[in-house]
């Protein structure tokens, strides 16, 4: 078997400029923010990002990373727009695609599904085909005649995914609420990268409730990178929240002359056990509360 055990340089040395990447998670909800500070730190550049975005997007696009986006949002909850893509969505240094949340994942869908697009009736009659002049619409071949949207496939070079658990044989587990749209990005990526909290050998699937925590096949994962709190700031349910103080000291930043500089330099400067040396270490972490909604 395998072992698909790498470190988080190793991933970004194997994407290359110009590349259309999927972040998975949810806003402010397990991200893989060690992958992103990873990519923050190196010269890639010219990307196309496809998420429903949350700090990531915007730390990407203040480090001039990003040529493209793809999103159905970009918010950090408590703060609605996140503010550095708003910077640049307001400055226009950014080409993009604005969907409806549920037009993204049909879209990863088709990309999973090998298909150029899958049919739908969201978007018609609104400004999302209005701002995306090149979907095309279709006829259904039966008798009902509907024309529906045809929804190009959102194919990805690569995915970057957060998880709970994973082994070393690329099997993952998610142990929250919700998987948001992991499993889409994995499988509409012709490669993809996972960070776990935890690492083991060889991950048990064998009893029900371990398999329902598995959200796609092993086959899909090109490389496993152990990277505890690799989530943060966002949270990574149940086993911490995001940390809402270091939000408001980052967006802080957007309103400040220099603002993104300050942060890269005092938190992007060195390697991630320094990064996670600054903010309290695993101890202050480890005890960042759950949002309660």
């Amino acid at each position: 078997m395998p072992n698909k055990e790498i470190g988080a340089a190793q991933v970004v040395a194997q994407l290359r400029d110009g590349m259309t990447i999927g972040i998975g998670g949810w806003g402010p909800r397990r991200k893989p923010m060690a992958l992103v500070r990873e990519i923050l730190r190196s010269p890639l550049k010219d990307l196309t990002v496809v998420a429903y975005g949350g700090p990531e997007i915007g730390m990407l696009c203040a480090a001039g990373k990003v040529k493209k986006l793809v999103y159905g949002f970009v918010s950090l909850d408590a703060i609605p727009v996140e503010p550095f893509f708003r910077k640049a969505r307001e400055a226009g240094g950014i080409e993009v695609c604005e969907l409806d949340e549920g037009m993204l994942q049909w879209g990863l869908r088709a990309a999973g599904m090998r298909l150029p697009f899958l049919p739908t009736r969201v978007g018609l009659g609104t400004d999302v085909t209005t701002h995306n002049p090149r979907f095309k619409t279709i006829k259904s071949p039966y008798e009902d005649g509907e024309v529906l949207l045809a929804l190009p496939a959102i194919k990805l070079d690569a995915a970057l995914l957060h998880v709970d658990l994973a082994d070393r044989l690329g099997n993952t587990q998610i142990h929250g609420p919700d998987p948001y749209f992991d499993e889409h990005y994995a499988r509409a990526a012709e490669r993809c990268y996972v960070s776990c909290e935890q690492l083991t050998d060889r991950l048990d699937l064998s009893h029900p409730e371990s398999a329902k925590a598995n959200f796609f096949e092993r086959y899909l994962v090109t490389g496993v990178v152990h990277a505890p709190f690799g989530a943060h700031p966002t949270s990574c349910a149940p086993r911490y929240g995001w940390d809402m103080e270091h939000f408001k000291r980052y967006a802080a930043g957007a309103a400040e002359d220099n603002g993104w500089a300050r942060y890269r330099d005092e938190f992007l400067s060195g390697s991630e056990a320094e990064y996670q040396a600054r903010l309290g270490g695993a101890e202050r972490l480890a005890k960042l509360p759950l949002p309660v909604f």
